[in-house]
């Protein structure tokens, strides 16, 4: 098939390279623009698939919005039996969404109806779900209402939110990649009206570590933003990313340092970080950071 690819993150990189491996033509990959990044957050960044696309010899485009009309009939212009869209970060004109010759299919991490929208793997965690999975939707108007094709399923446990991405990015490939080889045999089923959620985008100020929660609560707030943005706690003035943590036992005020090995207490229970990172540092083990930065038991974090 003549295959237009819309994709941004890691978590598209799969899925195009699935493609191209199924023998399909891929004639363009649509991605975000070049941000301001590297070590001094001034030099352009292409995304992780507009790297991946000029390494497989793929035209990449990455106009800033697709409402105008020059950019849909450049659109239209390629001709493609099929758009397959992965976490592109823009919405879909109509004119877009009715261009190619079977229209546009997405591939949406999480079992809908639950966690439509932008963050549906940290909600998904956030929330204490046993499973998730990935989902092949045909893209319409509405944010993310389309029938599903075909759809995998994966249990959380205690995966973070950079696991869970990892896990569905390449089970959401092999999806794609089944679907596209006979669409005939995967009829779509439309979305119960129950059971609808909404996968809101992440604030960084959900970032910053709860200790008025109970102890499983910020656990899984610390695995919903790991290993980005990253959960943090802030002491002497710097903040420490908590990227690995475990339930412990104690307690005592929430955010009262219990022991020294950086046991924290919660509204309900105790956290014990395993893997922290300092600003600037890389991620290292709890009790390398202590020898470094005393935080020392009866110390109250925010």
């Amino acid at each position: 098939m003549r295959i237009i690819f819309m994709g941004t993150p890691d978590f598209a990189v799969p899925a195009l390279e699935a493609l191209v491996a199924a023998g399909h033509s891929v004639v363009a990959a649509y991605t975000q623009p070049p941000r301001p990044g590297g070590r001094r957050g001034k030099e352009l960044t292409p995304t992780p698939v507009h790297r991946k696309a000029e390494e497989l010899g793929i035209e990449v485009r990455h106009p800033a919005s697709l409402k105008g009309a020059e950019e849909q009939a450049a659109f239209a212009a390629l001709d493609a039996d099929i758009a397959v869209v992965a976490a592109y970060g823009l919405i879909l004109p109509q004119a877009v969404l009715d261009a190619p010759g079977h229209g546009c299919l997405n591939l949406h991490g999480s079992i809908l109806p639950r966690w439509r929208g932008a963050a549906p793997i940290q909600r998904a965690i956030l929330a204490g779900d046993p499973e998730t999975g990935v989902g092949i939707m045909r893209m319409e108007a509405g944010l993310d209402t389309g029938p599903v094709l075909l759809e995998g399923r994966t249990p959380i446990d205690r995966k973070t939110a950079g696991e869970l991405t990892t896990e569905l990015a390449q089970i959401g490939a092999d999806l794609i990649v089944r679907v596209l080889a006979d669409l005939s045999a995967y009829p779509e089923i439309p979305q119960p009206e129950d059971g609808v959620t909404y996968a809101r985008k992440i604030d960084k100020a959900e970032t910053r570590i709860d200790f008025a929660q109970d102890a499983g609560q910020v656990e899984r707030q610390i695995r919903a933003f790991a290993s980005a943005p990253g959960a943090w706690f802030e002491f002497d003035g710097e903040r420490c990313k908590v990227l690995v943590a475990e339930p412990a036992e104690g307690s005592a005020t929430p955010g009262t340092v219990l022991d020294n090995q950086l046991t924290i207490a919660c509204a309900g229970g105790a956290i014990r970080p395993t893997l922290v990172q300092r600003a600037g540092r890389p991620a290292m083990a709890t009790a390398d950071l202590l020898r470094g930065w005393a935080i020392t038991a009866g110390t109250k974090l925010a």
